[in-house]
């Protein structure tokens, strides 16, 4: 027969071998997400995302190509963010459609939307999402390089934003197949159109129409023109 005092000697170099291991899985992990830098493309849930800011305990993520299109709004007339279907949208059919365990992971963030500074339009009130797109000020002057002195040095006969020598272009372009402009958050030059960013990387800052947007760029697969989707999010990293 086995001894007790042997099971007892068996029992604990179990234990130390299985905290040893935890430990061992626990440094991968912790060494891992250290090692993760602003521009890295990581996968999360079914998505490849990139990360754009990395604060402790947190990185904000967009997802490297378009993965939908669909209209920012569903009706006529002014609205903001905070108002959109796109914003109802991504917080919650989107959001929904992550495991429940990916949804833990996703934290609900204040966002401020500063209005169009070309056309003094104002950027609504401040929501709380944990699904958004990026502001005009993020796409141009935070996450792609900065660009911030075409936004701020317009020209006084200057109504669209052609900067085709940016070397911030490249960065900002994404693609559905064949598909490639994408929409922000901010409002063009009024409230019933949204900024957006062109094939080649410039700022529409005029903005497309939220509602049935008439452009004839329409998507050989799927038949549509409606602007791109590319969502953005603050997700939590162990510390």
């Amino acid at each position: 027969m086995v001894s007790i005092q042997l099971v007892i000697a068996f029992m604990l170099k179990l234990k130390q071998i299985k905290e040893k291991n935890l430990e061992i899985i626990l440094f991968v992990k912790s060494e891992r997400e250290y090692r993760m830098k602003i521009g890295d493309i990581v996968t999360f849930d079914r998505y490849q995302w990139r990360i754009l800011a990395k604060e402790e305990n947190r990185l904000l993520l967009l997802t490297e190509n378009i993965i939908d299109q669909r209209p920012y709004h569903q009706q006529k007339g002014d609205v903001t963010w905070e108002n959109s279907e796109m914003r109802a949208y991504l917080n919650d059919t989107f959001y929904h459609s992550f495991t429940p365990e990916n949804q833990a992971k996703i934290l609900t963030t204040e966002i401020t939307t500063p209005g169009n500074p070309w056309y003094d339009v104002t950027g609504g009130a401040k929501t709380y999402d944990r699904i958004f797109l990026l502001s005009l000020e993020e796409a141009v002057c935070h996450y792609f390089g900065d660009s911030s002195k075409n936004l701020m040095q317009k020209s006084p006969k200057q109504r669209y934003w052609f900067q085709k020598k940016d070397p911030n272009n490249e960065k900002r372009r994404a693609f559905y197949d064949d598909y490639i402009w994408w929409w922000l958050r901010t409002p063009g030059r009024n409230l019933q159109r949204a900024i957006y960013i062109h094939g080649d990387g410039n700022i529409g800052i005029q903005g497309n129409g939220t509602y049935r947007y008439s452009s004839q760029t329409i998507h050989p697969l799927t038949r549509d023109n409606s602007g791109g989707v590319r969502p953005a999010l603050w997700l939590e990293v162990d510390a």
